[in-house]
């Protein structure tokens, strides 16, 4: 008996993604099957390219569909799609499908380190991906980025981010001669911050990752305000000065009813060369303890890697410049499950929209 489309969704509906907990035919993942004799072909579109589970979905649905009486080859092609955040009326960023904000209650915790890598590392799974350094006191992407001596171009009175790495970038400091302080109140601050998204052509991204300066002031606020954040990033070191003034950060957006994605730790540990073991550096609250305190999602950790800082210096992301250390398999990991935060948000909220239950 020739195979049908409909006992093949039947069979793919025992693929579960355990992210978003349910099958990826009720999700609506499975398009575009072909049937050719006894040769089967099928697109799975996930809701993002980083899908840390991507191989393990593919696998299932090969092997499941390729069990199936009358079928003797079968082609899945997996795809994806970013879900779009809900647009306001007077949208800044019309082409941007996801906007997360990197954000840490203190300086020197590594949040512009984090905001570059993971960038790059989502732009490596296939995503595309711009960074936005809302930093206006102290902008260091563009050192981090190898951009310093960088400015943009403008076409039709918009200004054109920077491509580095595979990935858009805009700062302040492209836009401000070398060594210039910014001496701004909080009005000018947020008015900044709503021309870097409104005046740069961000073009069609999956994601859009803004850097923000640490604290609560005026950068964070006037950025929840201006667009509809897909959520933030809580980036903190294992001390507990940093992690109490984190939970501070999270409750701001929170306010702003912007939801907190996750928890990323950094410099927690350090291996060693010589002998490969790894130990933790600071004795203060680890960044799993932060996560569960505010409720939400740990994506990993980062350790104290001296080749970070060195390759952000000299204008090379580590991620790049050293790909097989610990460190950039952590960003990658970590980016990953991101996506996967993204995701889980933005299925959540397609199911409030059209009723369906929980």
């Amino acid at each position: 008996m020739p195979v049908t489309e409909a006992a093949i969704l039947e069979t793919l509906r025992a693929v579960q993604d355990p992210d978003l907990h349910r099958d990826i035919v009720s999700l609506g993942f499975v398009k575009d099957i072909e049937i050719a004799g006894d040769i089967v072909r099928f697109k799975i579109e996930l809701t993002t390219p980083a899908c840390p589970v991507k191989d393990l979905l593919q696998e299932q649905a090969h092997d499941l569909v390729a069990a199936m009486d009358g079928v003797a080859s079968v082609e899945v092609e997996m795809t994806a799609q970013v879900r779009q955040r809900n647009p306001e009326p007077q949208d800044l960023i019309p082409g941007v499908r996801q906007c997360i904000a990197i954000a840490s209650g203190k300086g020197g915790v590594g949040k512009s380190t984090v905001t570059v890598n993971l960038a790059i590392a989502l732009a490596q799974q296939g995503a595309k991906v711009g960074i936005l350094d809302a930093d206006v006191y102290g902008p260091s992407i563009p050192l981090m980025m190898g951009l310093t001596e960088e400015r943009p171009l403008t076409r039709n009175s918009k200004i054109m981010p920077i491509e580095r790495f595979g990935v858009a970038t805009m700062s302040l400091g492209n836009l401000l001669e070398d060594g210039q302080a910014v001496l701004w109140r909080g009005p000018m601050v947020a008015a900044t911050v709503k021309q870097l998204l409104e005046d740069v052509m961000w073009g069609d991204l999956d994601y859009l990752l803004v850097d923000l300066p640490p604290g609560t002031g005026d950068a964070p606020m006037s950025l929840a305000q201006l667009v509809p954040l897909a959520g933030v990033v809580i980036v903190a070191t294992p001390h507990n000065v940093a992690a109490n003034i984190a939970g501070k950060s999270a409750q701001l957006f929170r306010r702003l009813n912007a939801p907190v994605l996750g928890v990323v730790e950094n410099m927690a540990t350090m291996v060693c060369e010589g002998c490969g073991s790894e130990q933790r550096v600071f004795a203060g609250m680890p960044g799993a303890t932060l996560a569960e305190i505010l409720d939400t999602a740990f994506l990993g950790s980062v350790p104290l890697d001296p080749m970070v800082s060195e390759a952000a210096d000299r204008g090379v992301p580590s991620i790049i410049a050293h790909p097989e250390r610990t460190q950039a398999e952590a960003f990658r990991r970590i980016a990953g499950q991101l996506a996967a935060q993204t995701s889980i948000l933005a299925e959540a909220a397609t199911r409030d929209l059209v009723g369906e239950p929980a």
